[in-house]
C-alpha cells in the first residue's frame, strides 16, 4: 500500500535474553527474599531495553544473538516481528539497504542505556515466505541503497552452483563495465582486428622483430578459433571470413560500408559472422586489455628462460 506508514527495522548485535551477572561476579545475600528481587531485576533490565527499542518506533527487530521466550512475549504483545540468530553479514547488508545501523550496544556517553531512532532502517513491507525447505524474511521497498538479494532456485546443489557461478560472472562483467566505462565488441572481433593490424604492421619492419609480431598475430586467433570449436562450428571457415571483414575495414581504400565491418564478430548460434555491436555482444575494455597484458607478460617470462637442466632416467629413480 503506497499510503501505508513506513516500517522501521532495528538491527542488533546483542543479546535480548534475561540479564545475567558477568563471570566472576559474586553477590552475597543474607536475606532470601532478596534473591527474588535480584531475579526480578534481571528480567526488568532486559524488559527496559526492549521497551526503549519499541518506543523508538521499531516494528521489526532482528538480532544476531538469542531471544528467550520471556522476552519474545513482549514483542508478541506489541505486535512486532522479532527474529534471532540472524547472520551478522546479512544484517550489515540489510542496514546498508535500509539506511540503518547495526547496534552493538545501547550504552550512551552518560553511562545510561538508550536507543537512538536514527539507527533504525526503513522499508515499505516485511513478509516471511517459504522457499523450498526453508523460510525467508523478505524486506521490500528499502529506503537506502547499495544492497539487494537474488534468490536462486534449482533442482539440486550442482545446478545451483552452476547458476551461482554464471550469475557471479555476469555481475562481475557489469561491475567492470561500470568501472572502466568503455566497451569493445565481443565474439572474437577484437582479436581478429588486432591480428590483421599486427600482420600488416609486421611487414613494415625489416628486422627479426617481424617474426615475433607475426607469431603474436597468429596467437591472437586462438580465441575466435576456440569459440567456434566450442560451439561445434567450422572454425577455419568462420575465422577466414572474420579476418577478411576486418582486413577490408582496415584497408586504406575502405568505403563507408567497409568501415562498419570493424564490429564484425562470430554468431555462434547460427554459425556465421555478424555485426556484434548491433547484436549487443560486447565486453568490458579493461578485461580485454588485462588479459592481453597478462598473456604477453607470461610469454615474455617463459622466453627469458635460456637454460634447462634435464636429469637422466637413472638419476630420476
Amino acid at each position: 500500500d503506497p499510503n501505508a506508514e513506513p516500517i522501521k527495522i532495528a538491527m542488533l548485535d546483542m543479546n535480548l535474553q534475561r540479564h545475567r551477572m558477568a563471570m566472576g561476579v559474586q553477590v552475597i545475600v543474607k536475606d532470601p527474599a532478596e534473591i527474588e528481587n535480584i531475579k526480578k531485576r534481571e528480567m526488568d533490565i532486559t524488559k527496559e531495553r526492549i521497551r526503549k527499542i519499541l518506543d523508538a518506533g521499531a516494528k521489526v527487530v532482528l538480532t544476531t544473538k538469542g531471544v528467550d521466550d520471556l522476552c519474545l512475549k513482549y514483542f508478541v504483545e506489541a505486535g512486532v516481528i522479532c527474529a534471532r540468530r540472524c547472520n551478522k553479514d546479512d544484517l550489515k547488508r540489510l542496514a546498508k539497504a535500509t539506511g540503518g545501523k547495526l547496534v552493538v550496544t545501547m550504552a550512551d556517553m552518560d553511562g545510561n542505556e538508550s536507543f537512538d531512532a536514527e539507527c533504525l532502517g526503513t522499508c515499505s513491507a516485511v513478509k516471511e515466505e517459504r522457499i523450498g525447505d526453508g523460510e525467508m524474511l523478505h524486506v521490500f521497498g528499502c529506503q537506502g541503497g547499495g544492497a539487494s538479494t537474488i534468490v536462486l532456485r534449482g533442482a539440486n546443489e550442482y545446478m545451483l552452483d552452476e547458476m551461482d557461478r554464471a550469475l557471479h560472472d555476469s555481475l562481475c562483467v557489469v561491475k567492470r563495465m561500470l568501472e572502466s566505462n568503455t566497451l569493445v565488441t565481443g565474439g572474437g572481433a577484437v582479436e581478429a582486428a588486432l591480428s590483421v593490424y599486427l600482420e600488416e604492421f609486421a611487414t613494415t619492419l625489416d628486422t627479426r622483430e617481424q617474426l615475433a609480431i607475426q607469431e603474436y598475430a597468429d596467437a591472437l586467433l586462438v580465441i575466435p578459433k576456440t569459440l567456434a570449436v566450442n560451439a561445434a562450428k567450422d572454425s577455419s571457415e568462420l575465422v577466414a571470413k572474420l579476418r577478411s571483414c576486418h582486413a577490408k575495414s582496415q584497408s586504406t581504400a575502405a568505403t563507408e560500408d567497409d568501415l562498419l565491418l570493424k564490429n564484425t564478430g562470430l554468431d555462434l548460434v547460427k554459425g556465421e559472422i555478424r555485426d556484434n555491436l548491433t547484436a549487443g555482444v560486447v565486453e568490458p575494455a579493461i578485461s580485454k586489455i588485462k588479459s592481453l597484458r597478462f598473456a604477453t607478460e607470461a610469454a615474455i617470462t617463459i622466453l627469458r628462460i635460456d637454460d634447462r637442466i634435464t636429469l637422466n632416467p637413472d638419476q630420476q629413480r
